[in-house]
């Protein structure tokens, strides 16, 4: 069976010659909306569920954009805590809003970890987190979230931006990722493989060169340097569509 993208890509070439896509991309997002019942980040997983989301002809252009991509994307890196003030400030105003209208020349990675301490504590790992027990809950919700859906970074915006993070996970998970189970989320959470992955966050952080002093920190395809942290944090936008080599996109200026 074909790919999404693969039939996608297909059904571009085959319009562009035939034109027969006019009444099926004139479909707008509201006339559909009553039987779309997946979230945002899952419209363009298929062509029915473009369709019924009323927003093929949006995903056919981007998956029609990524196709031409030879340039590899500007890779962005965020070491973070899931209760730091200035960390909830930088994803939601920023690296969120940014990845929206460029996601087609940049990628996220997120690590939740940051100032946090681990221990070894027989075959596990206990873990201190600079703003205590809550912000180690966050920490760790957020990192199983990573693991378990594609719509992580949606949903993890989500909690960042809500007035309580913690609280906000359920509801975020369910406007963001319905189809995930709460009980496997909880499961990983409380469990081997949450702590695991979190051990995995700590040691991506301690590798990190030169040392994190501080968070929010931003790399910049792996580099960190005080000046790239500057212009990150004053206009991650303008920093990624200067950083692309490529055709510059109509977000970044380009025709």
């Amino acid at each position: 069976m074909k790919s999404p993208v693969l039939l996608l890509l297909l059904l571009v070439t085959v319009c562009l010659k035939s034109q027969c896509c006019a009444l099926s991309l004139s479909v707008s997002p509201s006339s559909s909306s009553s039987s779309c019942s997946l979230p945002p980040s899952q419209w363009c997983s298929s062509l029915d569920s473009a369709s019924r989301c009323g927003v093929l002809k949006q995903c056919l252009a981007s998956i029609f954009t990524r196709s031409k991509q030879t340039v590899d994307a500007v890779e962005v890196g965020l070491y973070y805590e899931s209760l730091c003030p200035g960390c909830r400030l930088f994803l939601s105003t920023m690296l969120f809003p940014t990845w929206v209208l460029l996601q087609d020349i940049m990628t996220v990675t997120l690590v939740p970890y940051g100032n946090a301490a681990e221990r070894p504590d027989g075959q596990k790992y206990v873990y201190d987190c600079q703003h205590g027990e809550q912000e180690c809950l966050g920490n760790m919700i957020e990192t199983c979230l990573l693991n378990m859906t594609e719509s992580a970074f949606p949903i993890i915006f989500c909690m960042e931006s809500s007035a309580d993070v913690i609280k906000s996970a359920t509801s975020c998970v369910e406007i963001y990722d319905p189809d995930l189970s709460l009980d496997k989320l909880k499961s990983c959470v409380t469990g081997d493989q949450g702590n695991q992955l979190m051990h995995l966050n700590a040691m991506k952080t301690k590798a990190l060169n030169p040392p994190h002093k501080y968070v929010p920190w931003v790399t910049i395809n792996g580099e960190h340097t005080e000046d790239l942290q500057d212009q990150a944090m004053d206009s991650l936008f303008t920093l990624v569509c200067n950083m692309y080599k490529g055709p510059k996109p109509p977000a970044c200026g380009g025709k």
